[in-house]
């Protein structure tokens, strides 16, 4: 049985992989700084800036999935948000790396393309928006995703490890789908109206596990509809009328957030949606 360390486990999507990896048979020990009374693994509680304790920590682990992050650019300085991303990034990568594994999945963000949480509001340069769209973060939680990336890239390069940055949208529980408000559209602009069921991002992780070798370095994790009850074409001329490069036309909800590499690489299908709840 292999064994899968997750990093930041006792957290919202952690907690969801967690589950899904012990229902598909793998071993798992979570890597956080709290225990939770809601998992049934082993579970260690670990500094991710500090090199030396998360090397032993997984001491015996076949791959990682980190997910341990300040999860927006809010209710910490921004310093401290980017610094504890990107040094908690790092690490878990060079201690996978001084111990002989070769497979990591990260959990980044559609919000290192900038739309999320930029101050002043800017459109994307061509919807579908897919993973060759420029990232132009204008924030620091945005910024640390871009930078975990690149460092998730050096280590594909320095050791032939193989990580895959899983650029999730908003993850959404059954519970949170009841707060949705579809008559008020522009709630959502700025994230393009994307989300991905946890359900769904939990598989995902999975499946880049088992899938890696064939992936991309990053896709998007993302639904295949819209957080709203209007077709999407009326959400872009009402939203973004000036995006011209429309290289699609989008059938009635289609989701605006590509997630066709996902699918295609990692035999990833997502398989729920709001509006069944609605």
């Amino acid at each position: 049985m292999e064994t899968i360390a997750v990093t930041g486990g006792s957290g919202k999507l952690g907690s969801a992989v967690i589950r899904a990896l012990q229902l598909s048979g793998y071993g798992v020990m979570s890597l956080d700084q709290r225990k939770s009374g809601e998992l049934s693994c082993r579970q260690l509680i670990v500094d991710l800036s500090d090199l030396g304790q998360l090397a032993g920590a997984l001491q015996g682990a076949d791959a990682v999935v980190h997910l341990a992050a300040i999860p927006a650019p809010l209710l910490y300085p921004p310093a401290h948000i980017f610094a504890n991303n990107v040094l908690s990034g790092y690490n878990v990568l060079e201690a996978a790396g001084l111990l002989g594994i070769r497979r990591a999945v990260l959990g980044s963000s559609e919000s290192s393309y900038g739309f999320a949480w930029a101050p002043l509001p800017f459109p994307p340069e061509y919807v579908p928006v897919d993973e060759q769209h420029p990232q132009q973060p204008r924030e620091c939680y945005g910024l640390s995703k871009v930078v975990n990336e690149a460092t998730a890239a050096m280590f594909n390069r320095r050791g032939g490890m193989k990580a895959v940055s899983l650029r999730f949208s908003t993850v959404m529980t059954e519970a949170e789908y009841a707060h949705i408000r579809p008559e008020q559209p522009e709630r959502f602009k700025k994230t393009l109206w994307s989300y991905i069921d946890i359900r769904d991002a939990a598989d995902a992780c999975l499946a880049a596990l088992k899938h890696g070798e064939d992936a991309a370095a990053h896709l998007n994790i993302t639904a295949d509809d819209t957080l709203s009850d209007w077709p999407t074409e009326r959400l872009l001329n009402e939203f973004y009328p000036e995006v011209h490069d429309r290289r699609s036309r989008f059938q009635g909800r289609e989701a605006l957030v590509s997630n066709r590499m996902a699918k295609e690489t990692l035999h990833w299908q997502p398989r729920y949606s709001w509006i069944e709840r609605h």
